[in-house]
């Protein structure tokens, strides 16, 4: 998907909001015209090195007939680099107050990666914020240890705590966010080279220049190699009792499609859809495909809970 618009006209209207001192970034779609009857609120969540930006193919689409937001979650996009232990709850906290702050009814979750994590984090914990979750791409992280022979764990353990080290990671950091480097990165998380725009990698290495950036990026991947970063899948995911979509790419390097068969597995609740030709962003990667995927499953939600009167017909 090419277009001349600079990807911030596309991203509908960004405010900064204020949470616990931090300024944080968000964005806004309302539709021309909506039945309130009819449309649920949208909140897309990125994945880990994701922003706002990375919704831009995505948030006019999905904002036709809902109104939708997409937040730039504490650490990354446009929001604060602050240094705190960052983890799935941190963002959970955060993602609630915005809810409270701005939308307080219930609203339809979307997320990627990390995201949709945070996604059902949030399902778990403020049931009554949420109508449904879609995900594309759930990691796991408990299941990083289940393949970890346990004779090997101990060296894991040693290799981890020397990256965890600040000055390591900080030169790690001004490594990785070389644009040449972040293209190559982002061409194994995607399966479609022509998805890896100039355009994308300028979302994704923006945020690397804000103050206190390296500071960040340490703060984050040393909490996501601890073992209190975020839940289990496997434990939280049999829980939940609402409807949850999840999209998997079969060509996803980072998570085999077969871990998402097994998740599909946990709960009658969730439907799993595979895309061909697509990594682990398959919103961006083929957004008219995930567009209607997702638009069509929010439709679903909304009408199986219409009284028979309201309910289209046909």
């Amino acid at each position: 998907m090419t277009t001349s618009v600079h990807w911030h006209q596309r991203v509908g209207s960004q405010r900064d909001w204020v949470w616990r001192g931090w300024q944080t970034r968000y964005t806004y779609i309302r539709p021309p015209q909506a039945d309130a009857r009819l449309s649920a609120p949208v909140l897309l969540l990125h994945g880990f090195g994701g922003s706002i930006g990375h919704w831009r193919h995505n948030l006019a689409s999905l904002g036709q007939h809902n109104t939708v937001y997409a937040l730039d979650m504490l650490g990354f996009g446009a929001s604060r680099k602050a240094q705190v232990i960052y983890k799935i709850d941190l963002w959970v906290e955060q993602v609630y107050d915005f809810w409270r702050t701005f939308i307080q009814k219930p609203v339809v979750l979307v997320g990627n990666s990390i995201g949709s994590l945070v996604c059902m984090a949030v399902a778990n914990a403020h049931p009554e914020m949420v109508k449904g979750i879609a995900m594309i791409g759930l990691p796991d992280m408990s299941a990083r240890e289940e393949a970890i022979p346990k004779w090997l764990q101990p060296a894991i353990a040693t290799i981890e705590s020397l990256f965890a080290s600040p000055v390591v990671l900080k030169t790690v950091f001004h490594l990785v966010r070389r644009p040449s480097v972040v293209r190559k990165w982002a061409g194994i998380a995607y399966a479609n080279p022509t998805a890896v725009s100039d355009e994308l990698v300028e979302i994704l290495t923006g945020p690397a220049q804000d103050r206190g950036a390296a500071g960040a990026f340490s703060a984050i991947l040393k909490g996501m190699i601890g073992a209190q970063f975020g839940p289990s899948v496997k434990a939280v995911l049999p829980t939940l009792e609402i409807p949850m979509l999840l999209i998997g790419g079969r060509q996803d390097r980072m998570i085999p499609h077969s871990l998402y068969t097994r998740f599909s597995d946990l709960n009658s609740k969730l439907q799993l859809v595979a895309l061909d030709n697509a990594g682990h962003c398959g919103h961006d990667e083929c957004p008219e495909q995930v567009n209607q995927i997702v638009r069509d499953w929010i439709d679903s939600l909304v009408i199986e809970k219409l009284p028979e009167s309201l309910a289209p017909l046909g």
